[in-house]
């Protein structure tokens, strides 16, 4: 999908008074962006830990952003750092209807005990 600016403002708008902020806005309205809701055990804690810190060179390898960026105003992707945080984000970027509650006995005795 393709995001106004409108919408990244609201997104991050806890930025809005930081210097880097237009440069933000303009990057995220630069191209596509796949939009997606994660779940799952501990999902917030766990998604960060796959997506790596913030400042990619402080990433651990193997994280998608240790692999993929240099620098922090192109880390690529963003988590939610919070339950709350991820309740608002999504409520933001989805209607109700769009979000699909997968559930797979398979699955689950794949990851879970």
């Amino acid at each position: 999908m393709f995001i106004p600016g409108v919408t990244t403002k609201v997104h991050y708008k806890d930025l809005k008074d930081k210097p880097f902020f237009p440069h933000l806005i303009q990057y995220m309205g630069s191209g596509p962006v796949v939009a997606m809701v994660w779940q799952g055990l501990d999902v917030v804690k766990q998604g960060r830990s796959m997506l790596g810190a913030t400042n990619p060179l402080a990433s651990a390898p193997g994280t998608i952003r240790g692999d993929f960026c240099i620098q922090t105003g192109r880390n690529i992707c963003h988590g939610s750092d919070s339950v709350d945080s991820a309740q608002r984000e999504i409520a933001h970027w989805f209607k109700p209807e769009e979000i699909n509650d997968y559930e797979s006995p398979f699955i689950n005795s794949w990851v879970y005990e």
